[in-house]
């Protein structure tokens, strides 16, 4: 079903918050399913499965805004957690080194993911196959951050301070091969800068590595700029290897 916010109604609801009007005013409304009862907000996100259970998926106030859609980071998350590799997940906004807002997963793998390290980018790529058939491209996460543990406060709740910026191999890479000519080194440097990745290969994908439309026109005026090659934003789409792109 369609995510929506969670009202609670029944004799259980409560008349209000004690010496509170304003905030009264705003978490209690009149039921327009039952006249004269009224429900409360709960300020939760859910939504209904096929067997009618209700699925949560997060906290309203943690939705984030990024390059004009609304994301709920809990649908995010439920939907990483259906993979067999992932056992607890998080998904936040950060900033990027360019001032581009991006959306970051930190998961928690089961025994069967195997270590990652040494693997460039191998859990990031398969998560984001997983979530490329379940999610629109503005919901998928740049990065993939591998933790032992969820951070937590001394009350239990996620220490947000905590997480970790991403790493290289926190990106879905392609297999490392250096940048070769003029043309491909500036375009490494420059996803490099914008993508907030610190080495660039030649067989690296600029959507897969957190690339979209806003980073791209960027990427074409610093490429004009670097070495006066004017990059069409189509030729982009039809040829995001950064080897193919270059040629």
């Amino acid at each position: 079903g369609a995510v929506g916010e969670l009202y609670i109604g029944g004799a259980g609801v409560a008349r209000g918050y004690l010496n509170r009007p304003e905030l009264t005013a705003e978490r209690f409304i009149a039921s327009p399913f039952v006249e004269g009862d009224r429900l409360y907000r709960t300020g939760d996100l859910a939504r209904y499965l096929p067997d009618g259970n209700l699925e949560f998926l997060g906290r309203n106030d943690d939705q984030v805004k990024i390059r004009g859609y609304r994301i709920e980071p809990g649908e995010i998350v439920a939907r990483l957690c259906e993979h067999a590799w992932v056992r607890e997940a998080v998904v936040v906004a950060r900033q990027s080194g360019a001032g581009d807002k991006h959306l970051i997963a930190y998961v928690v793998c089961a025994p069967e993911a195997g270590s990652d390290e040494g693997d460039a980018g191998g859990l990031a790529g398969a998560l984001r196959a997983h979530l490329s058939a379940r999610v629109p491209d503005y919901m998928m996460p740049s990065a993939f951050v591998r933790l032992a543990a969820l951070p937590l406060t001394v009350n239990g709740k996620l220490d947000r301070n905590a997480l970790p910026a991403p790493r290289d191999q926190a990106y879905a890479l392609a297999a490392y091969e250096a940048p070769q000519g003029a043309v491909e080194t500036a375009l490494a440097r420059i996803w490099a800068e914008l993508l907030g990745v610190e080495r660039i290969g030649r067989n690296d994908h600029f959507f897969e590595l957190g690339g979209h439309s806003l980073l791209a026109v960027q990427m074409s005026s610093r490429l004009s700029q670097a070495v006066g090659v004017d990059l069409p934003l189509s030729t982009l789409f039809a040829r995001p290897v950064l080897s193919d792109l270059a040629a």
